[in-house]
């Protein structure tokens, strides 16, 4: 079969509309495609490369590991599982890791230790309170929890057992709560629905809620864990403490590694209740522990507390520049609002830009999202403020 540079995916299941460019290589913040042009990248694989493109501590990790012990399997303990599972456990209030292969596949698995939570100590409770614009994934369990619209129909029948409550609405929460409830599951910044930011009072107050009338507390941080809003998990920035957490993303960054955190009270799974021929794989573990050693030093952070500030106080000089409407965001995880829906226009045009491309993301017809490697140079994100500044001119033209 002949691919044609018009159509390179002609063999693929078509699952979205892929610009033609065939990309070949990336080192850091910029990508390469096969004709040799290079690209200014702010979307980094949707907040999974932490560390940009092929970073040397992931390579080196893959390469060490490979040549050991790739799978021996999920019923046996490997030296990378067990340091990752204690690497993580240290950073924060959790006891219990359960290593995973994607985002989707760890939300599954916090609900299901919630359901079995309830099944043991709170009479078969099962129901989890979602909210609106949430994200959690795309399998059809994930799908039904989510905010996003429409999802919770595309694929009938689809799983029940997910109410919705609006983000920063603590009435609207106390109003879903039933006696089949067992969790709360949130996002604390909602990455697809445009970089929506929980107030931190709302979530003071629904940590204590939860407390209060014995709920589950689970915190999606699949896109925010891991560095990407300036510290090791967003929760951090509003002094709370999770029942259970779920990463992904960033954790492997930029190979297939999940997690789901608990804290021991909450380690109730019988033998066979959850597994997956991938989980705890020592390969993508290896991968894992060298991102996290690297990207959780205070020195680190401080270095993505700072670009996340050049960045936002740049986009906010656009924002008056442009007459858009807003910049928001936290940490390297932000959102450009504009008065329009033309964020489709300024992606394109952004990309072909001269003599370098600047990839963005457009979650929504009016907003563009922005998730740069968390080790972008200062001159880069400046770079970047430049370019983006062009793009929004073209794009009015």
């Amino acid at each position: 079969m002949n691919l044609t540079a018009q159509d390179p995916g002609q063999a693929l299941i078509t699952i979205t509309q892929r610009p033609a460019a065939v990309f070949v290589e990336g080192q850091g913040s910029w990508l390469v495609d096969e004709r040799g042009r290079r690209y200014l990248d702010l979307v980094q694989g949707w907040a999974v490369n932490s560390l940009g493109h092929s970073p040397a501590v992931v390579a080196q990790a893959l390469a060490a590991q490979a040549q050991r012990l790739v799978n021996p399997g999920p019923a046996f303990h490997n030296r990378p599982m067990l340091a990752l599972a204690e690497r993580l456990a240290g950073l924060g209030c959790f006891s219990r890791v359960f290593l995973a292969s994607s985002g989707a596949e760890a939300n599954e698995g916090a609900v299901k230790l919630a359901r079995r939570w309830g099944q043991k100590m709170r009479g078969g409770a099962h129901e989890i309170i979602g909210f609106e614009g949430g994200f959690h994934g795309r399998t059809l369990a994930m799908m039904a929890a989510s905010g996003k619209p429409g999802w919770d129909t595309r694929y009938p029948p689809m799983p029940t057992g997910f109410a919705k409550a609006r983000f920063n609405d603590l009435r609207s929460v106390e109003a879903a709560i039933t006696p089949a409830t067992v969790a709360v599951m949130i996002e604390l910044v909602q990455g697809e629905a445009g970089v929506n930011i929980a107030d931190p009072g709302f979530v003071r107050e629904l940590r204590a809620l939860t407390q209060a009338r014995g709920l589950l507390l689970i915190v999606d941080e699949v896109q925010t864990g891991i560095g990407r809003c300036g510290v090791a998990f967003a929760h951090g920035l509003y002094g709370i403490e999770p029942d259970v957490m779920t990463l992904a993303k960033g954790l492997g960054g930029g190979v297939p590694l999940a997690a789901l955190l608990c804290q021991e009270r909450l380690n109730c799974f019988e033998p066979g209740d959850q597994g997956g021929t991938y989980c705890g794989n020592p390969l993508m573990a290896a991968v894992g522990l060298a991102v996290v050693n690297e990207v959780c030093r205070e020195d680190f952070l401080a270095q993505v507390r700072a670009r996340a500030r050049q960045l936002s106080v740049g986009l906010q000089a656009l924002v008056q520049a442009h007459g858009l409407v807003a910049e928001r965001g936290a940490g390297l995880l932000r959102a450009l609002v504009l008065p329009t829906a033309r964020a489709d226009a300024v992606v394109g045009a952004a990309r072909d830009l001269q003599p370098h491309g600047l990839l963005l993301n457009a979650p929504r017809p009016n907003l563009l999202r922005l998730m740069p490697a968390l080790n972008i140079s200062e001159d880069e994100v400046a770079l970047a403020l430049h370019l983006l500044d062009h793009a929004l001119r073209e794009a009015t033209e």
